[in-house]
């Protein structure tokens, strides 16, 4: 597999997109005006205690306060008359207006504040520095034990007697020990210039900060069959360059500046893959689509065997129209940074092996997400439940918001439905006052409806009023939107 990274900078925002064999699968933006937060570290201020939910809300600055669970808090854990670990009480731990660090774990989402931890930690290219602990762990996707256990003895011996724990990134698989040793040094460094921080920083201000995104993506890119990374930014280029050729310079000879004249998203079709990003609806190949709805608490992902008739029999034709829709059901959750519960309703399958056949395509298809994800078997309603992790806003929540006509309904009423709730306001305020007459301030569209379509239902709506009814149609007004002025 083949993968390249188009990466495309403007004044104001910076989109990196990762294409592999051709097919967009991924795509991170970073707005000026609203830079992601993950890995930041604030000075923060304890704004409330909430014990009954073993939580605190944390003022960070930010315009909602942060959310820091009990679990997150870095303190001294008890044990109960077993041995077992026992982390104390919140009120224990924390009082309101207690100054405190913590880091961003989670970005705002929707109407949720930022989650937060205690448990700070400073990342660099092979490394996780943890401070506050004294263990070293090694990264699941490092599979041989022989390496676990070589990057193990490595980190031990270089880090001595010296306090702080760490976590070898994937990156570091195969990686000398020197190069594991300047990421030490670093990350102490960088360690030392936050302590000094926290002593003189006021609450809401930032102490830590991760690289901006280009630079991030450099530093963790699974490097594992990159062919080329093409950046239209001459400036963002040269740092590029100055970055890998000092902490990643495996990545050097595939950095390459774009100056041609054709937008570099447009080389490959990626803005039209974001649009098709935004759509419910996912068309596959074989004439089988998904439909794709994102709520607060969970997405839904239906698949449909569409246009697809098969050539031998029903059951075929379901399997195949399946296994397609797991490879894309795996893209779309990449392209669109969907998190949290997801429920699949594939389409019915009668032969087990079948069933079975689809879960692992699914679980393949997954491995090269850079999200934790977990799949579930299929249930006795026939559905796949799965989780995988979000960190930051989907696709949909950075580059779209609320409908301000349906309310995020995707629905809206029909003419006939707010035509009849119209007919019924003007009975009830002729029955409770005396009028002469009666205006509606109305969408064009009512308007028309009322004087095109159902013009005779006009003519007995006055007649059953008992006063003359004038319409007046209003530009700004929805479809849902009107008033009854009486006179």
């Amino acid at each position: 597999m083949t993968i390249e990274l188009l990466i495309n900078v403007t004044p104001q925002e910076t989109r990196v997109a990762t294409v592999e064999n051709g097919l967009l699968t991924e795509i991170w933006i970073e707005r000026v005006q609203k830079i992601g937060l993950v890995g930041t570290i604030f000075q923060g201020t304890v704004k409330r205690v909430l014990p009954g939910m073993e939580a605190a809300f944390v003022d960070v600055g930010l315009e909602k306060a942060a959310f820091l669970h009990v679990s997150d808090i870095q303190g001294p854990v008890n044990q109960d008359d077993n041995g077992e670990a026992v982390t104390p009480s919140i009120s224990r731990l924390l009082s309101e207006g207690q100054k405190l660090a913590v880091q961003v774990t989670k970005d705002p989402l929707g109407t949720k504040g930022a989650r937060v931890s205690s448990k700070l930690t400073v990342p660099s290219r092979y490394l996780v520095m943890m401070p506050y602990e004294d263990n070293i762990g090694v990264s699941a996707r490092i599979e041989s034990e022989d390496e676990r256990e070589r990057l193990r003895s490595v980190l031990a011996e270089l880090r001595g007697n010296d306090n702080g724990g760490f976590i070898i990134r994937t990156a570091a698989e195969g990686v000398e020990p020197a190069a594991l040793r300047e990421d030490m040094d670093y990350l102490r460094k960088v360690w030392k210039s936050v302590v000094e921080r926290r002593k003189t920083g006021k609450p809401g201000t930032v102490i830590f900060r991760d690289l901006p995104l280009v630079l991030r993506m450099m530093r963790d890119l699974n490097r594992e069959g990159i062919e080329r990374i093409r950046i239209d930014s001459r400036e963002t280029f040269h740092q590029s360059v100055t970055f890998c050729n000092e902490y990643v310079p495996e990545l050097s000879n595939c950095l390459e500046h774009y100056p041609g004249e054709r937008p570099i998203f447009d080389l490959h079709g990626v803005e039209d893959e974001i649009d098709k990003a935004l759509n419910r609806r996912v068309l596959l190949k074989s004439g089988g689509y998904l439909i794709i709805d994102q709520t607060e608490s969970m997405t839904t992902i239906d698949v449909n065997t569409g246009g697809f008739v098969g050539k031998h029999n029903l059951e075929e034709t379901i399997f195949k129209t399946n296994l397609e829709a797991a490879q894309a059901i795996a893209r779309q959750l990449r392209l669109r940074n969907l998190g949290g519960i997801i429920i699949i309703d594939f389409i019915d399958m009668t032969v087990p092996e079948h069933r079975r056949q689809v879960l692992r395509a699914l679980e393949k298809a997954l491995e090269r997400d850079h999200a934790r994800t977990q799949v579930n078997e299929v249930s006795q309603l026939g559905l796949v439940e799965m989780t995988r992790k979000r960190t930051r806003e989907s696709l949909e929540q950075v580059l779209c918001s609320e409908c301000n006509v349906c309310g995020g309904r995707g629905m809206q009423k029909t003419l006939e439905t707010v035509g009849f709730e119209v007919a019924r306001e003007i009975i009830r305020q002729v029955r409770q006052f005396d009028i002469d007459s009666v205006t509606v301030l109305a969408s064009g569209e009512i308007v028309e409806w009322f004087t095109e379509e159902r013009s005779d239902d006009l003519a007995e709506l006055q007649d059953f009023a008992g006063v003359p009814i004038r319409l007046q149609a209003e530009q700004y007004y929805t479809r849902e939107h009107y008033d009854v002025v009486l006179q």
